[in-house]
């Protein structure tokens, strides 16, 4: 009998759970990703024809974040976006050719005109901005309905650092001008396959111009008067405990 994996197993953004949240262990595929460190863990994807198996369901892996540690969820984090990238291309993007997969890399290679195809991820900054001592810029997103409010985030654009994007973001967003920007952490996000960038910065000058295709509110709120921010896990979440507790951002 062959060694059992432990098995990431998504159909879309849902990843196959027990009731405790662990993870199926199962025989390994020829078409399962396997990692690289050696350990007997496999990533696959469960096609809608197939059944979830008794005792087990499906959970968005949004949910997994406040009950997983930060290993586990980056983890499924590369799990995720590894089946992505190999979903999207099955085809190469110089010759149109049928691709295969490399047997020891991750990586999508053209039998025809040998191009290899390796997984990318998107930088994308964001930002937790304070005016005073007792002050932090929140802002709600035009396209989520929940009254939660986040932090001012966007992706990096072609030829530009990170502190440029920071400072780009904000006045495009929000119409702000900021100074002493400075790095804190970073956290792999599979949505689809970003890599945030967090960075704190202090208001330096403008009022509040809401971007209203993308912001539907932003506000300076005091700390103690906060309304629903992101859950625990994200590094939003990391953020805000960060500049209002001063605790210690996860590395």
């Amino acid at each position: 009998m062959s060694e059992l994996s432990l098995a990431y197993i998504f159909h879309h953004h849902q990843l196959l759970v027990d009731e405790n949240f662990q993870l199926p262990q199962v025989e390994k595929l020829a078409s399962d990703i396997s990692f690289s460190s050696g350990d007997q863990i496999i990533a696959r994807d469960l096609f809608i024809e197939e059944t979830i198996p008794d005792g087990y369901q499906l959970i968005s892996i949004r949910q997994l974040i406040s009950q997983w540690t930060k290993v586990q969820f980056e983890q499924a984090s590369r799990a995720l976006q590894l089946l992505e990238w190999r979903r999207n291309h099955k085809f190469c993007s110089h010759c149109g050719h049928e691709t295969e997969v490399h047997p020891t890399e991750y990586a999508m290679v053209c039998p025809a005109c040998r191009y290899h195809q390796y997984p990318r991820v998107q930088p994308c900054i964001i930002t937790v901005i304070t005016r005073g001592d007792d002050e932090i810029l929140l802002a709600k997103n035009a396209k989520n309905s929940s009254e939660m409010y986040g932090l001012i985030a966007g992706f990096v654009e072609v030829g530009e650092t990170l502190e440029e994007a920071v400072q780009r973001e904000t006045e495009e967003e929000v119409g702000l001008k900021v100074k002493n920007i400075q790095y804190l952490a970073s956290q792999p996000w599979p949505f689809p396959s970003n890599l945030m960038l967090a960075f704190k910065a202090e208001y330096e000058s403008g009022e509040i111009v809401l971007q209203e295709d993308e912001i539907s509110d932003a506000q300076f709120f005091k700390f103690d008067q906060l309304p629903e921010t992101p859950f625990s896990g994200s590094i939003a979440h990391a953020m805000i405990e960060h500049v209002i507790h001063n605790t210690q951002m996860p590395q």
